[in-house]
C-alpha cells in the first residue's frame, strides 16, 4: 500500500504521465488487460478534465481495497483526480454518460463515462472550492462481471483513504488498512518513522500483523504491532475500533497520528499516548470511547497534515465516499503556497449514508 504515484497536471503534456502512472500500478497490482486499459482511460479523462476544467491540480494513485470487502488482498488501483478549481455547479448532470461542459478535443467519455466504468466512483464538488472525484479498477469490471455499482449505495460502515509522499517520492512512510472480524471494524493508520523505503517498511510489517490480530481489542493490537515492528525503525499508529452490536468506537494511538470524530454536528479531537511503537512503547496505552451514530465520521492523519487543520463543513461530505472525503481533507489542508512537507495520509470511517450526496436538495 506504500507505493505512491503522484502526477501534478498543470497542461495537456501531463496527462501522458497519468496514464502511464495508472498503467504502472495495474501491473503492480496485477490486473488484466481489461481493467488496465479501463484505468487508463478513466485516468485520462480525469487528467483532460483538470487540464480543461479546473486550471490544474493532481492526481493521485494508489493501490487500494474495495470499499464493500475490506479485503486487502483483492487487486484494486484507486485513481483519486484533485482540484482547487471553480467546481461544478451541476454535479449529477455532469455525471450523467455523455455529459460535457466544453467543446474541446477531450476523448468524449465524460464524468458519467469514469462512472460507468470504473468499479467504484464517486465525486465531490464545490463551486468555488475544487473538485475531487475517486475511481477504482479491479479485474471485476471484465465483460461479464457484475453490474458497477455506486460506493454509496452500499451497505454497512465504509473505510477508506488516500495516502502521498514527501516530493512525490515513489514510497510513502504511511499507510492505512481497514480489516472486519466478526461485528468489529477496525481502522489503522500507521506512520513509518523518517521517510522513503525503512519507513515503508515499518508501515508494511504493521499492515501485515492488523490482518493476524483484528479479533483483538485496539490496545492488544498496538501491543502486537510494538512486537511486530520491533525489527524495524518503528512507527506512529492509530487504531480506531467501531463494534457495530454496540455501536461503540474505541481509538487508542500511540505516536504523532491524529485524530477527530464528527458526532451532533460537532468535531472532537482523540488524543494518541506519545512514543513508537516498535521502540519504546508507553506503560498504558489510553483508550478513548465514543457513540457512533448516524452522523459519525472518524478522520485519521499523519504528521504530514498540519496540526491545525480546519475540518470540513459541508454536511453532505460524510455522505460520500470515505476516499473522497479523505481526499478533500488533505487537499484543503495544503496549498501551491502552503505545501504538505511530509508523508501524508488520511483514513476515514463512516457508516452508510442514508441520502444520495449527489441530492441538491439541502
Amino acid at each position: 500500500m506504500s507505493r505512491v504515484w503522484d502526477v501534478p497536471v498543470q497542461d495537456s503534456t501531463r496527462v501522458r504521465d497519468v496514464r502511464v502512472a495508472a498503467e504502472a500500478a495495474c501491473a503492480r497490482a496485477g490486473l488484466d488487460a481489461h481493467a488496465t486499459a479501463v484505468a487508463a482511460l478513466v485516468a485520462t479523462e480525469l487528467g483532460t478534465n483538470l487540464v480543461k476544467h479546473a486550471g490544474g491540480g493532481r492526481v493521485l494513485v494508489n493501490l487500494a481495497a474495495l470499499s464493500d470487502t475490506f479485503a486487502e488482498d483483492v487487486p484494486c488501483v484507486q485513481i483519486a483526480s484533485v482540484d482547487h478549481g471553480p467546481g461544478i455547479d451541476n454535479v449529477p448532470a455532469a455525471m450523467r454518460d455523455g455529459h460535457t461542459t466544453a467543446a474541446s478535443s477531450s476523448l468524449g467519455a465524460g464524468l458519467g463515462t469514469c462512472r460507468r466504468i470504473s468499479s467504484e466512483f464517486d465525486l465531490h464538488s464545490r463551486p468555488g472550492q475544487g473538485t475531487v472525484a475517486v475511481a477504482r479498477i479491479t479485474p471485476a469490471r471484465a465483460p461479464g462481471g457484475p453490474h458497477p455499482r455506486d460506493v454509496t449505495s452500499r451497505p454497512g460502515t465504509r473505510a477508506g483513504g488516500i495516502t502521498t509522499s514527501l516530493a512525490r517520492a515513489e514510497q510513502s512512510g504511511d499507510a492505512f488498512s481497514r480489516v472486519r472480524s466478526g461485528a468489529r471494524v477496525t481502522l489503522m493508520l500507521v506512520d513509518g518513522l523518517g521517510h522513503g523505503d525503512k519507513a515503508a517498511d515499518a508501515s508494511t510489517a504493521a499492515v501485515e500483523e492488523l490482518r493476524r490480530c483484528a479479533d483483538l481489542p485496539p490496545a492488544e493490537i498496538l501491543r502486537r504491532l510494538h512486537t511486530a515492528l520491533r525489527a524495524t525503525r518503528g512507527a506512529a499508529v492509530g487504531v480506531a475500533q467501531l463494534d457495530e452490536d454496540t455501536a461503540m468506537l474505541t481509538f487508542a494511538g500511540v505516536g504523532n497520528i491524529g485524530a477527530r470524530l464528527r458526532t451532533g454536528g460537532a468535531w472532537q479531537p482523540l488524543i494518541s499516548h506519545p512514543g513508537i511503537v516498535g521502540a519504546h512503547f508507553p506503560a498504558t496505552v489510553p483508550l478513548r470511547e465514543s457513540a457512533w451514530t448516524q452522523d459519525s465520521l472518524l478522520v485519521l492523519h499523519s504528521d504530514g497534515l498540519p496540526s491545525r487543520w480546519v475540518p470540513p463543513e459541508d454536511p453532505r461530505l460524510g455522505a460520500h465516499d470515505p476516499a473522497v472525503v479523505a481526499a478533500v481533507v488533505l487537499r484543503d489542508a495544503g496549498s501551491a503556497a502552503r505545501p504538505l512537507r511530509d508523508d501524508a495520509s488520511v483514513a476515514v470511517l463512516a457508516p452508510e449514508p442514508r441520502t444520495d450526496p449527489h441530492d441538491r436538495t439541502p
